[in-house]
C-alpha cells in the first residue's frame, strides 16, 4: 500500500498507527432502476489512521469494508495544516496472488477497452497483440506486461478472483501490471500528458479497490458490493 506525490515525502514511508476503527453497518437502499427494487449494504469497517511524525504530523486512513463475497479498501486524506494540495504521481497499491491463475483479460490502453478477451495463465499475457488488432483505430498499449480491470481470474481449484474499482470519481482508471515471476498485480493509473495521475484538494479519497471472490463465476456478476461502495 503506498501513494507517492511530486515534491513529497511517500505516503507509506516512516508511518505508524495512530488509531484503529471497527464498525458493523447492516442497511437496505432503493436503486433508482435495475434488477432488484432493494439492496442490502452488509460490511463490517476496519479505518486504520496512519501518522508520519517525521512529515509534521501528517496523517491518512486506509479503510477495509468486509462483505460476504469479497472487500473493498481505499486511502482517505482528511484536510490538515500540512496537506492540503496533492499532485499524485503513483498509486503502488499491490495484489499478491498465490499462483499462476488462469486470466481472462484485455490489453492495458489509455485509449480504449474495446478489446476481445484473451483467456490464457498470467505468464502467457502479451498485451502487445492489442497493437495488430486494426478495427480499434485509437490505441497506445502501455506495455506487454499490462492489463484493464476489472481482471477476472480463476485459480487451479476453481476459485473465481475478480480485481477492480468502485467511486471512481476525479481520479485516473486503473490498470495492473503483472509481475510474472512473483505474480503480485500493481496498480498502473492513467497519467496526463505530462506524466501526473491527479491533481487533488484535501480532504479527498482514493476509489475503492475492490477483490471479490466466489467459486462461481455467476456470483461475480449478481455481486451487489461494487454497487455498494459507490455512494
Amino acid at each position: 500500500l503506498d501513494i507517492r506525490a511530486k515534491d513529497k515525502p511517500a505516503f507509506g514511508e516512516g508511518c505508524s498507527i495512530k488509531s484503529v476503527d471497527t464498525t458493523v453497518v447492516d442497511e437496505q437502499w432503493k436503486p433508482v432502476w435495475g434488477e432488484v427494487s432493494q439492496i442490502r449494504n452488509h460490511y463490517r469497517q476496519l479505518a486504520v489512521t496512519l501518522q508520519q511524525t517525521s512529515v509534521e504530523n501528517r496523517y491518512y486512513r486506509i479503510v477495509f469494508r468486509l462483505y460476504d463475497d469479497g472487500v473493498g479498501f481505499r486511502y482517505e486524506f482528511p484536510e490538515q495544516q500540512k496537506l492540503q494540495y496533492v499532485t499524485l504521481t503513483d498509486e503502488l497499491t499491490r495484489f499478491q496472488l498465490t499462483g499462476n491463475h488462469m486470466a481472462f483479460w484485455i490489453p492495458g490502453d489509455y485509449e480504449s477497452n474495446e478489446y476481445a478477451y484473451s483467456h490464457t495463465r498470467l505468464s502467457d499475457v502479451d498485451a502487445e497483440i492489442g497493437k495488430k488488432v486494426v478495427e480499434i483505430g485509437t490505441r497506445t498499449i502501455i506495455g506487454k506486461d499490462y492489463v484493464q480491470s476489472p481482471l477476472m481470474l480463476k485459480t487451479d481449484d476453481g476459485l473465481y478472483i475478480n480485481i477492480f474499482e468502485a467511486a471512481l470519481v476525479n481520479y485516473p482508471a486503473m490498470h495492473l501490471h503483472i509481475n510474472k515471476q512473483s505474480f503480485c498485480l500493481t496498480s498502473h493509473l492513467v497519467p496526463d500528458p505530462i506524466g501526473n495521475k491527479a491533481y487533488l484538494q484535501a480532504s479527498f479519497n482514493t476509489p475503492w479497490r475492490t477483490v471479490l471472490v466466489s467459486d462461481k463465476a455467476t456470483d461475480i456478476l449478481a455481486s451487489k458490493t461494487i454497487l455498494n461502495l459507490n455512494e
